[in-house]
């Protein structure tokens, strides 16, 4: 595995030499104006090249590294091409971008792709997910790492695009909500354009909270949703169905092969402890012996899917004909209310926890149930694990972790 670090933006040039077309080196800078900024995804745009300061090789465009571990500048044989982008048979080997790769989504699909045979590029700023997370296939040969950000463009040459990258926790998208919207919305134009560039197939990692706190029960995917357009919860919201909104004008103005995922509530192992999600939370709290957070009266509802199945769906998506564009829910049809779980987790743990009772957040939902008919219909895709079965194994990782 090779760890990289993008130098495209302006303050990280120091760090590494970037060259633009013909290897001219940019050390001293980028002007906002300049052409090596404008829309990924123009005729004109340069590609960027990238080495260490200690490289004596010449700058070559960034490709994948073949099984060997080098640069390859090949296209897979097994990759044919269409107008809706590469067809991708399962099991054919083809080169995946994923951003967001060191987060609790990202890293069981970045496992799961190399496991299939295919090539990985990681891009992940590490803002709000940990390279720990990718330890087990850090030494992979058909992985690399790129330290990027995403509201930056990125120019490599791939097959599909797993678009994940943004906090979604909301203690992190509340922290930073101008980075939030930054991501959601300069980050998909980034990537798209990319897509655009190389024909390669993108899927957005959307979310359940495009329904805000729905009047319609459980949601489907033609609900439009009740949201607090201006919200602390709204730059996550609006930022994520502005996204969904630039996903299909691409698709409409430049006919570019996109997938949308809706995705509920996940969990499982590689959760961060900190990251204020219900499920890491009063786990870590079960296991420090702590009173569990539990807002309001703990009847508000959630649904929540285990990321193995969450992965085998965004796969299953996908690899679906160009026609298929989605958005599909993603989540698990069974309903729990809050108290629910953190008796569950209780008595999972074996923990002799209470229970803390604290005032609502502004904008929380009260129910939040997916109808997941349309992605059985089309996908075949169902989650087949059990709440209680998948607990034992996220108890299990965060006691390996020390707590």
């Amino acid at each position: 595995m090779n760890n990289l670090r993008s130098t495209c933006r302006p303050t990280r040039l120091n760090h590494f030499e970037s060259f633009g077309v013909d290897g001219v080196s940019l050390r001293g800078g980028a002007r906002p104006n300049s052409p090596l900024l404008t829309e990924p995804g123009s005729r004109t745009q340069p590609v960027l090249h990238w080495r260490t300061r200690s490289s004596t090789q010449p700058p070559e465009v960034a490709r994948f590294a073949d099984a060997s571990g080098r640069w390859s500048k090949g296209e897979p044989e097994d990759v044919v091409r269409t107008a809706e982008g590469p067809d991708v048979l399962p099991g054919r080997p083809v080169r995946v971008l994923v951003t967001g790769g060191s987060g609790l989504i990202g890293c069981h699909l970045t496992k799961r792709l190399l496991a299939s045979g295919h090539q990985v590029l990681v891009v992940d700023d590490f803002s709000t997910s940990t390279r720990a997370n990718l330890a087990e296939v850090q030494d992979h040969p058909r992985l690399q790492i790129l330290e990027h950000d995403v509201v930056n463009p990125l120019f490599v040459e791939v097959d599909q695009i797993y678009h994940l990258a943004c906090p979604a926790s909301p203690v992190h998208y509340q922290r930073t909500p101008v980075k939030t919207m930054k991501t959601c919305v300069q980050g998909s134009i980034n990537m798209l354009g990319l897509a655009r560039r190389t024909g390669a197939s993108i899927l957005l990692s959307s979310t359940s909270e495009i329904y805000g706190d729905p009047t319609v029960h459980p949601q489907d995917e033609s609900y439009w949703g009740n949201v607090n357009p201006i919200g602390p919860r709204s730059c996550y919201d609006e930022g994520k169905r502005s996204a969904e909104a630039l996903f299909f004008s691409y698709r409409r103005q430049y006919d570019v092969a996109i997938k949308v995922a809706r995705i509920f509530n996940t969990y499982g192992p590689n959760m961060q402890p900190d990251d204020g999600r219900v499920v890491s939370n009063f786990i870590v709290q079960a296991l420090r012996g702590r009173a569990l957070p539990l807002f309001g009266d703990g009847s508000q509802t959630r649904s929540f899917c285990y990321v193995d199945d969450l992965v085998d769906g965004l796969i299953r998506l996908m690899n679906t004909p160009g026609v298929v564009t989605g958005p599909t829910n993603f989540g698990n049809p069974d309903e729990y209310t809050m108290l629910e779980l953190a008796k569950l987790v209780i008595d999972t743990v074996g923990s002799n926890a209470g229970i803390e009772y604290l005032p609502l957040p502004e904008d929380d939902p009260q129910r939040r149930r997916p109808s997941v008919e349309q992605a059985q219909a089309v996908l075949g895709w169902r989650p087949s694990t059990a709440l209680a079965d998948s607990l034992v194994r996220t108890v299990e990782y965060f006691r390996t972790m020390g707590y």
